[in-house]
């Protein structure tokens, strides 16, 4: 017997956390995988290329190159490349952004808040060292099965 299944409820996790974010999708009248990244690059800035959001994200590099450039066109994310690496494309977010990047952030204080409701913050703490500890286990698994 498998005594923990966390695929069970992830597409619930998935449906709420859609349901959260999709009025700002529709105000801001942008995809939601475009709302990931401008939030993915708000809330990480230590990750800024497109590089780091496949990799950390784990999503494909098409729609992340194509909702890029989406972003760039619209004017809310601008490349940057430094002068040690001219090939590297570090990602900035412009002030146009910044309302999306508002209403994004407050759609996702809502999602945790749904799902942390009733938790005491000592049980918080806890279940997020184990879910870091669970997303080690995942990557160290996935990137050995990529050298082989």
């Amino acid at each position: 017997m498998i005594p923990l299944n966390p695929w069970e409820h992830q597409n619930a996790i998935k449906a709420l956390y859609s349901k959260c974010v999709e009025g700002v999708c529709v105000k801001h009248n942008i995809t939601r995988m475009e709302l990931d990244i401008l939030l993915f690059l708000a809330n990480n800035p230590c990750f800024d290329t497109a590089s780091d959001i496949i990799e950390v994200r784990y999503l494909s590099k098409s729609q992340v190159s194509s909702s890029i450039k989406l972003l760039e066109q619209c004017g809310y994310i601008r490349k940057e490349y430094l002068k040690c690496n001219r090939k590297t494309a570090h990602l900035r977010i412009c002030k146009g952004a910044m309302g999306i990047i508002h209403d994004g952030q407050a759609a996702q204080e809502e999602f945790i808040s749904i799902m942390l409701d009733g938790f005491s913050q000592e049980e918080i703490d806890s279940m997020k060292k184990q879910n870091d500890r669970i997303l080690r286990n995942i990557n160290t698994y996935l990137k050995g099965k990529e050298a082989e």
